[in-house]
């Protein structure tokens, strides 16, 4: 794509968010250096995108104050190109790594593709509250009032009404006409399936194989760790672990499964100490970093006396002080995939539900113990 059409694009997406109150409440867009590490384009195409706005008479540039907004209204809807648009809901955005990784791939497709792309949050990781339902909501109706041409959502997990909550906010799109496409998880319990396209990994496959790797080097004690009221794609983990656990004639342990805070000592104790486990696989690479931490509080040697795995492959997973065994995911051919399902699913309405599984791939380090020496 040329520099040219670079900041025609973007020059469109911005006034797009302008037109959707995006930057209402301060009146003041991102500086040029955000704009662009957000879009990883060059300072130069910013610039021309933010004079083509100014041109139109949508912003006005203060030297040395910085740039906000002038129009809004009429005025400014006849002065922006009509472009489709798409749109995202992402509860999770800024507190998981691979979402920020996918959202970021999805921004950069519709952006070549001459799609706008309305989202909340292009801020990195941060300690703020998730997305609540009734923003999520109110983000739906803008969506809806926008007439988007599709929506790209990840469902809620961690909260007791979730299914609930993800359920009437696909109603809202469905009723609209909206299409949507679900990131990573169905809106429910595994195994059950929604009349929605998914796009997400194998992780049954993912969970056998990570216990499969376990048992190979000769884990025979299992459990698996992770925080209460978890995403489906987390059932569908452990239903591979003890797959394979069944596979090589190993007996399911009681209780398998351990849900609570990894951050929790009391916690980690009561199943660490307890149960004489050979090995742990856990959830996320985040809840493995945290077990990993009260662990050697409590005196057990990973991967010594202890063998341990995480999901995911986020950045730091290679930085712990003993770096983490893991499955990735791989964020990039999700988003392409989810893209091309969005937009084959606008163009034919008709098509069957379909569910698109990418296949993790195992990532060996230190905490499972592979480099240990091994029994004859």
């Amino acid at each position: 794509m040329s520099n040219t059409s670079k900041h025609q694009t973007l020059s469109r997406q911005i006034a797009t968010e302008i037109m959707g109150g995006k930057y209402r409440q301060s009146g003041r867009l991102p500086s040029e250096a955000q704009f662009v590490k957000r879009f990883g384009v060059s300072r130069p195409t910013i610039g021309r995108a933010l004079k083509n706005l100014q041109e139109q008479g949508l912003i006005d540039r203060r030297r040395g104050s910085g740039t906000f907004i002038r129009l809004d209204g009429e005025r400014a809807r006849a002065a922006v190109p009509t472009i489709p648009q798409l749109g995202m809901i992402v509860p999770s955005l800024r507190h998981t790594e691979i979402f920020e990784s996918i959202c970021g791939e999805l921004a950069n497709l519709a952006r070549v593709n001459d799609y706008g792309l309305w989202w909340e949050g292009n801020a990195p990781a941060s300690t703020e509250p998730k997305m609540a339902v009734e923003d999520a909501e109110a983000l739906c109706a803008k969506f809806i009032e926008q007439k988007v041409a599709g929506v790209f959502f990840v469902p809620y997990e961690h909260q007791a009404d979730r299914e609930t909550a993800n359920r009437r906010i696909t109603a809202h799109l469905r009723q609209a006409g909206i299409p949507v496409v679900l990131l990573d998880r169905d809106l429910g319990a595994f195994p059950n399936r929604s009349t929605f396209d998914l796009i997400g990994i194998d992780n049954f496959a993912g969970g056998y194989q990570l216990a499969e790797h376990l048992i190979k080097l000769g884990a025979r004690r299992l459990a698996y760790v992770m925080r209460p009221l978890t995403a489906s794609t987390v059932d569908a983990r452990i239903a591979g672990a003890l797959t394979a656990m069944r596979a090589y004639g190993l007996d399911e342990p009681r209780p398998f499964v351990h849900a609570g805070d990894p951050t929790d000592i009391k916690f980690v104790r009561s199943f660490a100490q307890a149960h004489q486990l050979d090995a742990i696989l856990c959830t996320s690479d985040h809840v493995a970093a945290q077990l990993l931490q009260n662990l050697t509080r409590l005196g057990i040697l990973v991967p010594k006396d202890l063998r341990l795995v995480g999901f995911d492959n986020v950045r730091f997973a290679s930085l712990l002080t003993i770096p983490l065994t893991t499955m990735e995911q791989p964020c990039r051919d999700i988003a392409i995939t989810a893209f091309n399902a969005l937009c084959e699913r606008i163009k034919d309405p008709t098509l069957p539900p379909r569910t698109l599984m990418l296949a993790p791939r195992l990532v060996v380090r230190e905490t499972c113990g592979a480099y240990l020496h091994q029994p004859r």
